[in-house]
C-alpha cells in the first residue's frame, strides 16, 4: 500500500519539539515502511529539511502558513491508496475533494467532535466520507459515537505505543546506569524521587503536586518533586500559571526541582532516575502517552480519573487512579504508601512493563492500525 500520514499543523516530524501525535506518526510509519510506501507530511522547521528520506520513510514538510493549500495540491497528484489523516476532521472534506480515489483513515486524540468545534452537518459529512476512525482511547471513542451513534461501526481504539529498548527498568543493567547517571548529575542520589512530565498549564495539574508536598515531606523528608516541561511544546517562555508554579516551587527549594523542555530523545532517563510517576490531569485526558513511558521504564503509576488515562490502569497492579482528583491529599496519600515500600513499586512496576510489552508496544500499533487500513482499502 502507498500510505501518506498528514500531521497537523502545530509541530513537525520527527518529534524534535515534541508532541505525542508526532511521537505517533514517526513511530509507526518507520516500522509499517518495511512493507509499505511510506510518506509522512508535517510542517516546516529551520533543523529539517524541506524533503528528505530516512530509511524507507519519505518525509515532506511544507510551510506553516500554506500548509493546507500545499497538502491538498501534494495528494491531488499522489495516487495513495490510504491517508491517515491526524487530529483535523474539519480537514477531511477537502482532502477528500483532492484525492477522491483514496481511503481517508481519521485518527482521533483529543474532543474533535465537540459542538463547539464541529456542528451536526459538518460531522455528519466527515464521518461519511472516512472510510475508518481510529482515536486513542475508548474515552474519545464515545466522544464521537454518543453524538453520532451511526459511525459506530467505523470507530476503532488503538492505542498508541512505545518504545520498548528506548525505556529501561530500574532492574536492568542500562536502566541502573541511567539512574546513577542522572541522579548523581542532579544530585538526587539519596532522594525518593516523584517524577511529573507534562506541559506546565493548569488542566496538567502540576500546582495540585505542590499542594500536595507538605504532606509528603513530612514522611519523606528525602523526597524530591521532579517537574519536567514547559508552557507549550519546545518553549521554555514563562507566563503567569508557570510563574505561579515557580513561586510554589521557592516555598520548597530542597524538595522541587523544574526542568524545562526536554527533548524526547532525553526522556528515557529522567525517567530511569524516579520512584513514581505522576499525572494530574484535571481535564478530560485523551490518553497521555506518559503512561505508556511510565509503564516501559517500570515505574509505579498515579494518575487521576479523567477521560482516558484510567483505560490503561488496572488498579493496585501497576498503578493507582485518583477518583477525588482535585484534591492535594488524595495524591500525597497514595504517593506517601508507595514511597513507604520499595516492593511494592517494584512489583507493580514489573506488571506495568509487562503490560506495556504485551499491549502497547509500536509493533503492536502498526498490527492494529493496517488491520485497519486493509479494512479500508477494501471498502
Amino acid at each position: 500500500m502507498k500510505i501518506a500520514y498528514i500531521a497537523t499543523e502545530k509541530l513537525p516530524v520527527p518529534a524534535i519539539r515534541g508532541g505525542a501525535i508526532q511521537i505517533y506518526i514517526d513511530s509507526v510509519a518507520k516500522i509499517i515502511s518495511a512493507k509499505h510506501d511510506v510518506t509522512i507530511i508535517s510542517i516546516e522547521h529551520e533543523e529539517l529539511e524541506q524533503q528528505e528520506r530516512r530509511g524507507h520513510v519519505r518525509y515532506i514538510r511544507f510551510d506553516e502558513k500554506k500548509y493546507l493549500p500545499s497538502i491538498l495540491s501534494h495528494i491531488s497528484q499522489e495516487n495513495y491508496d490510504v491517508i491517515h489523516l491526524c487530529n483535523r476532521p474539519t480537514w477531511v472534506k477537502q482532502v477528500k475533494d483532492a484525492a477522491p480515489q483514496t481511503k481517508i483513515v481519521l485518527s482521533v486524540h483529543n474532543e474533535m467532535f465537540t459542538f463547539e468545534k464541529l456542528g451536526d452537518a459538518e460531522g455528519k459529512e466527515c464521518l461519511n466520507l472516512v472510510s475508518k476512525v481510529v482515536t486513542v482511547s475508548d474515552f474519545i471513542g464515545r466522544t464521537i459515537t454518543d453524538r453520532f451513534p451511526f459511525a459506530k461501526s467505523k470507530v476503532r481504539t488503538v492505542y498508541s505505543g512505545v518504545d520498548l529498548d528506548t525505556f529501561q527498568p530500574l532492574w536492568t543493567a542500562n536502566g541502573k546506569q541511567a539512574r546513577s547517571q542522572v541522579r548523581n548529575e542532579l544530585g538526587l542520589t539519596n532522594k525518593k524521587v516523584i517524577l511529573f512530565v507534562g506541559r506546565l498549564s493548569k488542566v496538567k495539574g502540576p500546582h495540585v503536586l505542590l499542594q500536595a508536598l507538605p504532606s509528603i515531606i513530612s514522611e519523606h523528608p528525602n523526597v524530591m518533586m521532579v517537574f519536567i516541561g514547559s508552557k507549550w511544546f519546545g518553549d521554555d517562555n514563562i507566563n503567569n500559571y508557570v510563574k505561579h508554579l515557580y513561586t510554589l516551587g521557592a516555598m520548597y527549594p530542597e524538595y522541587v526541582t523544574f526542568i524545562k523542555f526536554v527533548k524526547p530523545v532525553d526522556i528515557p532517563k529522567l525517567f530511569a532516575m524516579s520512584d513514581v510517576f505522576v499525572c494530574s490531569s484535571q481535564w478530560q485526558e485523551p490518553l497521555a502517552r506518559v503512561h505508556y513511558e511510565a509503564m516501559a521504564a517500570g515505574l509505579p503509576i498515579v494518575t487521576s480519573k479523567r477521560g482516558g488515562n484510567p483505560e490503561v490502569i488496572d488498579e493496585g497492579r501497576n498503578g493507582h487512579v485518583i477518583s477525588d482528583f482535585e484534591n492535594p491529599e488524595s495524591y500525597a496519600k497514595v504517593i506517601n504508601s508507595l514511597l513507604h515500600n520499595a516492593n511494592t513499586r517494584e512489583s507493580m512496576g514489573k506488571y506495568g512493563r509487562s503490560k506495556v510489552e504485551r499491549e502497547f508496544s509500536w509493533k503492536n500499533v502498526e498490527n492494529n492500525l493496517l488491520a485497519v487500513y486493509e479494512e479500508a482499502a477494501k471498502k
